[in-house]
């Protein structure tokens, strides 16, 4: 099956195919249509916008390639290479595929890839973040969310800073943050041996990363894991529950 039709001189020198070509498209492996159906499946997968994929693949919030894929017509082979870059596909536009270890090794269908945002969550005083892009992707088997709880377009990264959640949660460590789970049960203390919930949330503003308890209605309990730091009240209209944190990475520094 002819996968590319080239529009300029091309020659295969060896096993390799040398281009001497500006524009390549692809014309019978998929059509424009499903092009677009995969990358669009893709970009909701990972919760982009097209602006975000479109800036992440040329520098620019430029929608030309998506819009000629919608209105039938392949773009140039380079600006799809950028996208399928762009959102972690190959450029077959599929799942990338382990071309190291053959079929043996695990699909990349098995895997989830979760942003890591370019924010901080203070396990101290509250962070102020001008900015959440994401930075970063980290993958996670999709059989463990499940079992964990959490959908893949409902899971977001961020790092916890400070040392109040320590020897639990270090400064730098990576957390996996659930944006779907933002209620706090109320529990009366003592009610239930197992340790209150951590949870990532904005109190006036600024980030932070604290277990909660909510003994009644309206007033919380921030707690810190480092005995140093005493527990802290709120009430529950102040704070903005970004997510309950159902993962941590810790790296030993020595």
């Amino acid at each position: 099956m002819e996968i590319f039709h080239i529009k300029e001189t091309a020659y295969f020198h060896h096993t390799e195919l040398v281009r001497r070509v500006l524009t390549v498209q692809i014309c019978t492996m998929y059509n424009p249509v499903e092009i677009l159906a995969l990358i669009e499946a893709r970009r909701a997968e990972l919760g982009l916008s097209q602006a975000e994929v479109c800036m992440r693949a040329f520098g620019k919030a430029d929608n030309t390639a998506i819009q000629s894929l919608k209105k039938g017509s392949s773009p140039a082979i380079d600006r799809v290479a950028a996208l399928a870059t762009a959102l972690g596909l190959e450029l077959y536009l599929g799942p990338v595929r382990d071309t190291e270890h053959g079929p043996e090794a695990a699909s990349s269908n098995e895997f989830a890839q979760i942003p890591l945002h370019d924010a901080g969550l203070a396990a101290g005083a509250g962070l102020e973040n001008h900015t959440e892009e994401v930075v970063d992707y980290l993958a996670f088997r999709r059989d463990w969310l499940r079992k964990t709880g959490v959908a893949p377009s409902n899971a977001v990264l961020a790092r916890a800073r400070g040392d109040s959640m320590q020897p639990c949660i270090w400064d730098g460590d990576m957390v996996l943050i659930d944006k779907s789970k933002t209620e706090i049960p109320v529990r009366k203390p003592g009610s239930a041996r197992i340790r209150s919930p951590i949870f990532a949330f904005l109190d006036d503003g600024t980030a932070r990363i604290k277990r909660i308890e909510r003994p009644e209605d309206g007033q919380v309990m921030l707690l810190s894991d480092n005995p140093d730091y005493p527990p802290q009240f709120a009430k529950i209209e102040t704070l903005s529950i970004i997510g309950k944190v159902l993962w941590w990475g810790h790296t030993n520094r020595e």
